[in-house]
């Protein structure tokens, strides 16, 4: 277990220094208005007027001149290099929530980093918010209010099976893996759809209308 830097019992945005709209980053800041900086992420959050509560990672991104501008005690240098900055944000935050931020949309390496690290940290509540999409590790059982017609996709991190309810095209009986079968762009059929996978590994991509549509299911979960 790590020891939490951040213990809240409200939502989090978390920000990377990827490239975010104005209109996505005040989204996020609008439900999760408490924000934490992933390393680089703090360059960003400045450039926006506003000063993180808390920056997290090795810290190998920021300079002086930006590091001046935030208080000490809100700076915590992780020295290891074994993970990414995201991933030893979301391990040290022991929060309900967390919205990222500044994650998707450059460097794909990175990008992939990201989903893997969800993967990785299967107990921790994520959506990864993207211009267009959103994606989230799916819980245990994922039920989902999404009007008919959405497109949802899950795409498998393992090999694992997804009973499912009201989708379009129903994947209760297939073999789901990364090297194989993957199940993108599919409908929703119903008002609710339901998710079982059958262990951790399992993706789920939305259209970024649908954020609070997750928040939601993600909570109740």
């Amino acid at each position: 277990m790590f020891a939490p830097i951040v213990q809240l019992s409200e939502i989090v945005t978390l920000l990377g220094a990827a490239s975010a709209s104005d209109v996505v980053f005040d989204e996020s800041i609008g439900l999760a208005p408490y924000l934490v900086a992933a390393d680089g992420g703090a360059a960003m959050a400045l450039a926006r007027g506003h000063v993180p509560k808390a920056v997290i990672g090795d810290l190998d991104s920021l300079g002086p001149e930006v590091l001046a501008q935030i208080p000490q005690d809100r700076l915590h240098r992780i020295e290891e290099q074994d993970t990414t900055d995201f991933d030893k944000a979301l391990r040290h935050l022991a929060v309900p929530l967390i919205l990222a931020v500044g994650f998707t949309g450059q460097r794909l390496d990175h990008e992939l980093a990201v989903y893997n690290a969800l993967v990785r940290n299967p107990a921790r509540a994520v959506i990864v918010i993207g211009e267009y999409d959103i994606c989230f590790h799916a819980p245990e059982t994922l039920n989902i209010a999404l009007p008919v017609g959405t497109r949802i996709s899950m795409f498998p991190m393992a090999e694992l099976t997804c009973a499912s309810q009201g989708l379009r095209w129903p994947t209760d009986d297939l073999v789901l893996s990364p090297w194989g079968r993957v199940a993108t762009s599919n409908l929703a059929t119903e008002g609710v759809v339901s998710l079982r996978p059958s262990g951790a590994g399992m993706l789920v991509i939305l259209p970024r209308a649908h954020l609070k549509a997750a928040m939601q299911a993600l909570a109740d979960g």
